[in-house]
């Protein structure tokens, strides 16, 4: 019996102990340096996965330099939301790095794929990935979503996501502490967009599951039996 990964894209994020009653206030300026590099991040990822679909396309494989700048401008992406108004998880300012930054409190990996189905990468990004964008344009702009914006986890209105964080901020300004159960919502509210926006950037074949995984970290591997003949 082996263990394999219950999703190949892994999302967590760990939650400081003690956070500022105020600083969240003033985070939107604090990250705008952040959120000037990410425009010109996510314009060279939509044009690196249009290079990696005719690969992918053609030889059923993600150029692994593509594969890994684009995982790189997710982390980031997830880095800047998890600091900012997309969680409020911490106080640590996110590094200027594409690169994996494992002691940062949140965190973004992507299996690399040894291949990828040809078929499927005419379709996933825009037909099979239609009921998750629905589902994400009520969690994250009340129902004001376009497939596009699924990527950058940006939307036209506060949704479900951006009220949760609120109601944290506000709790946190006047008690100090950032509700857990809040906390756990929101991860698993992140961790489902952030799957949809590499399942839909070609970055893998599963299809991301219609779930809440719940808290800061991903669910356990998942325990599978070996075939007949194979051995462990």
């Amino acid at each position: 019996m082996s263990a394999v990964p219950a999703n190949p894209v892994r999302v967590e994020g760990r939650l400081d102990p003690e956070l500022s009653r105020w600083l969240w206030i003033v985070k939107f300026i604090l990250a705008i340096p952040h959120y000037v590099v990410l425009a010109f991040l996510w314009i060279a990822f939509l044009a690196t996965t249009v290079v990696a679909f005719f690969s992918i396309l053609f030889t059923g494989r993600y150029p692994r330099a593509i594969f890994d700048f684009n995982v790189g401008v997710l982390r980031w992406t997830w880095r800047v939301s998890y600091y900012s108004y997309g969680a409020l998880g911490t106080d640590r300012y996110p590094p200027f790095t594409l690169a994996e930054v494992p002691d940062y409190p949140a965190t973004l990996d992507v299996a690399y794929p040894q291949h990828l189905s040809r078929g499927l990468v005419l379709v996933k990004w825009w037909l099979l990935a239609v009921p998750h964008y629905v589902v994400l344009a009520i969690f994250f702009s009340g129902g004001v979503f376009v497939a596009g914006q699924v990527e950058d986890g940006a939307g036209a209105g506060i949704g479900l996501a951006g009220l949760l964080v609120l109601i944290a901020a506000v709790v946190l300004l006047f008690r100090g502490r950032y509700p857990r159960g809040i906390f756990d919502l929101v991860l698993g509210l992140n961790r489902w967009w952030l799957r949809v926006a590499a399942y839909s950037g070609l970055m893998t074949d599963t299809y991301p599951p219609f779930r809440l995984d719940l808290g800061d970290s991903e669910p356990a591997r998942v325990a599978v039996e070996p075939e007949a003949g194979e051995t462990t």
